[in-house]
């Protein structure tokens, strides 16, 4: 006997019905209230999807980084990063993306969906610009639907309890991890030393 779920009868059969604020919840426009979370949040996850599949990427800064240009349109800025590009060269691929904005001490979470466009377009780089220094580029994504998450998952990993704060010395370090998968060719001692200041210096 086979216990893999594959018909969406088998699923819904398993689940039940959703109840009706999980459906009332969705829009297909930032409405005011789900604007208030986004200008709110400091960090959102970006899920992309190309050819050789699925991606998801940390994104963040202050609070608002997201710029809600009007209802149906978002503004993500691209900062500076690692140049893997794997968010953008799967976007030029398939504009598909979603969105998971987290904000600091709130259960809920917010989900957005919709299609991105990458623009270079100096006036809107100029706009995104920090200490003088513009993203190369800016996602414009078309909002195609959003609503918030409610706060189980959050609750259930007491996510934002600083008890349950891990220390950073109980697990591998950056340095560490590079000269693992390096066979020691990069990262390192030295690597760890010097992450800190690399990171102030290159956050935009």
């Amino acid at each position: 006997m086979s216990h893999t779920v594959t018909t969406l009868a088998d699923l819904e059969a398993l689940y039940g019905e959703p109840p009706e604020a999980s459906l009332v919840k969705e829009a297909d426009r930032v409405v005011p209230v789900y604007r208030a979370l986004i200008e709110a949040a400091p960090f959102a996850a970006l899920a992309t999807r190309g050819p050789e599949g699925l991606d998801c990427s940390p994104r963040g800064d202050g609070p608002g980084f997201v710029r809600v240009q009007d209802e149906k349109t978002l503004l993500l800025p691209d900062r500076r990063g690692n140049n893997r590009l794997d968010s953008l060269r799967n976007i030029v691929r398939d504009p598909q993306v979603a969105l998971l904005f987290l904000i600091p001490g709130i259960g809920e979470t917010l989900r957005v969906n919709g299609r991105a466009a990458i623009s270079t377009d100096p006036a809107l780089l100029e706009s995104f610009a920090v200490d003088g220094k513009a993203p190369r580029t800016v996602l414009m994504i078309t909002v195609e639907a959003v609503y918030f998450q409610c706060s189980r998952a959050v609750v259930r990993s007491d996510l934002w309890n600083p008890d349950k704060h891990v220390a950073r010395s109980s697990l591998p370090s950056a340095g560490q991890i590079l000269a693992a998968m390096s066979e020691n060719r990069v990262g390192g001692e030295t690597y760890d030393k010097g992450l800190a200041e690399r990171v102030r210096e290159t956050l935009y």
